[in-house]
């Protein structure tokens, strides 16, 4: 019983002259490895951690390279210190007898004294060993920079001092004093605040890991200073990255001892409300350390992504988050199919990718930058294209597809959030808030806004004719353009001009003439003017917003041309009386107009249940819906208008989608 109070009592000077007689070849160990590791017969210093174990240190060192640290580890290494699996039970070397069994508070303290006692002696070994050695040799040789092995160790001086010179002493005094003051809470407030400097310890870990197998593979001299003190008695078989984990363990397990301590505390302790407080200051020491680590994680994943994207420089900014990612469809206003496209969304930027048939080096190709600042996102209502969102920004306006419609409300919320949270930051910026179903007048830009920001264009199917002068298109004689400042399909002639625009950076680009005059603030020549409307030249785009009735009906019999084609069929909710029938939804002119007033309206027959017939004095047209719903609400619009009906209020007898 004598010899093992003696040896409880041992300093951790005996495991310090394990250290110092190993930095000198040859030397004899006045101790030996049971006693590093096993220096308290009834409680053992922890382990490392077990995803890191290594069966053969020499192996490892002479035939590969050193194993690296995964991020996986990392991230669940707050989960794992805290859950108390790391800790193992300490029983005494003997049974003592009722009468002499010591307080469970008190051993409590012990075990954080002897734990104390062997993470000094490993930061002695990270400080005084391995960081003095690599020093020494950096200096006397220089075959690697002095600066590449303060980087690897960061503060470890400062930790070890700390702990060293101060933290460990006054546990020592505490509990040989433990008789006439039983209590340790007023000493670690006193220096708890000292243990947030691991933040910097924690988020160097990461980059200290990667110099560390860098400069193994690349300097002889470093990897035979690392080699000769891990096999070393006083390494105790392990590596140098597991030596360096310490540190980012030992904070958590302060806190786990503290709240067993709290636990088993007497209620009326005087130690208690101290106590209390301490582990309240532990576990913000524990939150700096977990901040830390989470932040080593975000940096982490921001540089994959960077380097999925190839490291471009003007997106490259490790102040940046990741809020989502994932692919999307593009709808195309040329192609009929959408395209394959990915999106990175950050907080200040959504970069628009294409993804690359070649992977070697980067993943994607950033086609647009997208600035969150100014960036406005609304549903699209599209029969054709269900799914859809319209992302409109100062650079560039996108109409994206969804594969689902949880997917789609996910991304505007996501794109919502950040463009709230930078407006939030900059109170200079316009209020973009909109509603799920979006703001019709959103598709046309407003005047004030042309040349600020990209605008939508308009897909080419979806008009027949130029949007400006109303003249149909060819494939030779004239064909489709967009106006790059109000995203209309206007002919060549219409779109001769040029004007600078501000989103682009005040380069000249096509605009439409009446862009031009409002850019420029130019008159045009006579015969650019505006002729006189004629009775077919109502805007479809107008009609559609402004309807009573309106959807796409395919046109049977020999009057619409033996290929029955579809037409756009609108009844104007400015002129109830009439159906214009247009080649596209967005055509500027109508290329039929029926008076309804008088008709007589028939549905469909037994052979085709979705045709229906309008019919006067020998006319007759042939309709042909989608659905028989469809049918059924068409036939009621012009019933209506054939009896002369018109409505009263802006919402009275309105049956469009």
């Amino acid at each position: 019983m004598e010899g093992e109070s003696k040896e409880k009592l041992a300093s951790v000077s005996n495991l310090v002259t394990v250290f110092e007689n190993s930095r000198i070849p040859g030397a004899a160990s006045s101790v030996s490895k049971l006693e590093i590791e096993h220096h308290h017969p009834g409680c053992r210093s922890p382990p490392p951690a077990e995803p890191l174990k290594e069966p053969n240190l020499g192996e490892t060192l002479r035939g590969s390279e050193p194993r690296m640290v995964s991020r996986r580890y990392l991230s669940s290494l707050k989960n794992k210190l805290s859950s108390g699996a790391w800790r193992k039970s300490c029983q005494p070397g003997t049974d003592p007898g009722p009468g002499t069994q010591e307080p469970e508070e008190k051993r409590i303290v012990q075990e954080l004294l002897e734990t104390e006692k062997a993470y000094v002696a490993r930061l002695h070994l990270l400080d005084q060993v391995f960081f003095q050695e690599l020093l020494r040799e950096a200096r006397s040789s220089k075959a690697f920079p002095e600066d590449v092995v303060r980087l690897i160790f960061s503060n470890i001086s400062s930790i070890y001092q700390f702990h060293a010179q101060f933290f460990l002493p006054e546990l020592q005094r505490r509990l040989d004093d433990w008789t006439a003051t039983p209590r340790i809470g007023d000493v670690i407030q006193k220096l708890a605040p000292f243990l947030k400097m691991y933040s910097e310890y924690v988020k160097n870990f990461e980059r200290a890991a990667e110099l560390l197998a860098t400069w193994t593979d690349k300097s002889a001299p470093f990897q035979e200073v690392i080699t000769r003190i891990q096999s070393s008695e006083a390494s105790g078989s392990l590596t140098l990255q597991h030596h360096m984990l310490e540190p980012v363990q030992r904070i958590p397990r302060y806190e786990l001892l503290l709240k067993e301590y709290v636990q088993k505390l007497p209620a009326q302790a005087p130690d208690r409300a101290d106590a209390q407080k301490a582990l309240d200051m532990i576990f913000s020491a524990a939150q700096h350390s977990n901040a830390a680590i989470s932040e080593m994680e975000r940096l982490q994943d921001l540089w994959e992504v960077y380097q999925r994207l190839g490291l471009e420089g003007d997106i490259v900014d490790p102040s940046n988050t990741l809020l989502r990612e994932g692919p999307v469809l593009k709808i195309s206003f040329r192609r009929s199919d959408p395209m394959e496209r990915y999106l990175f969304l950050f907080n200040n930027m959504l970069l628009y990718c294409i993804p690359k048939v070649i992977q070697v080096g980067a993943q994607f190709q950033v086609r647009t930058r997208i600035d969150v600042a100014g960036m406005k996102v609304r549903e699209l209502t599209d029969a054709e294209f269900p799914h859809s969102f319209l992302v409109s920004g100062k650079q560039r306006t996108l109409e994206l597809q969804a594969r689902s419609q949880e997917e789609m409300i996910s991304w505007m919320q996501a794109c919502q959030a950040a463009i709230d949270q930078i407006e939030k930051r900059n109170e200079t910026f316009k209020a973009a808030v909109q509603g799920p179903e979006g703001d019709a007048q959103e598709q046309e830009l407003q005047s004030e806004e042309l040349g600020l920001r990209a605008p939508q264009w308009v897909r080419d199917k979806m008009v027949t004719m130029c949007m400006r002068c109303r003249e149909p298109f060819n494939a030779l004689r004239r064909r489709r353009h967009h106006c790059r400042a109000c995203g209309f399909v206007v002919c060549a002639k219409c779109s001769d001009y040029r004007a600078e625009l501000k989103y682009d950076d005040n380069r000249p680009n096509r605009v439409c003439f009446h862009c031009y005059t409002f850019l420029t603030g130019n008159v045009l020549p006579e015969d650019r003017e505006d002729r006189r409307r004629g009775i077919l030249e109502k805007g479809s785009m107008t009609g559609s917003e402004q309807s009573l009735m309106c959807s796409f009906l395919q046109l049977v019999g020999d009057k619409w041309g033996k290929s029955s084609p579809r037409g756009w069929c609108v009844i104007p909710r400015d002129d109830p009386l009439v159906l214009y029938v247009y080649a596209a939804p967005q055509d500027m002119r109508a290329h039929t107009s029926i008076p309804l007033l008088g008709y007589q309206v028939t549905a469909g027959t037994q052979a085709d249940p979705r045709v229906f017939q309008l019919q006067q004095s020998g006319q007759l047209y042939t309709f042909k819906a989608e659905t028989e719903e469809l049918r059924d609400r068409w036939v009621k619009a012009m019933e209506r208008a054939a009896s002369g009906w018109s409505p009263r209020g802006p919402k009275d007898g309105d049956l469009s989608d």
